[in-house]
């Protein structure tokens, strides 16, 4: 699924039942619900999920825990902003 369509799904109630974990994940935390987003990728390994799971903790201001899934996904910190980290991790795993 492309980043265009995956973001026309945000007007639905319920993600696609065909995104990855770390796709749903960024799905539930558009549509504000950081604590279903990261019951997404809490249990989940690889660096997709780990890059997710990364953007939340640093969302949610836990920036030490962020770092650790960072260094998980094997990539640094962001420092873009939020919303340009997510577009980011959402077009990386279309």
């Amino acid at each position: 699924m492309d980043v265009s369509a995956f973001r026309r799904s945000l007007d639905q109630d319920q993600p696609p039942a065909t995104l990855s974990p770390p796709l749903a994940a960024l799905w539930w935390d558009a549509k504000g619900d950081w604590d279903r987003a990261h019951g997404c990728v809490d249990s989940e390994d690889g660096a997709d999920a780990a890059w997710a799971h990364a953007y939340l903790h640093r969302k949610e201001g836990d920036l030490g825990n962020a770092g650790y899934w960072y260094r998980q996904a094997g990539c640094p910190m962001s420092s873009a902003s939020l919303e340009q980290e997510w577009a980011e991790i959402a077009a990386a795993l279309d």
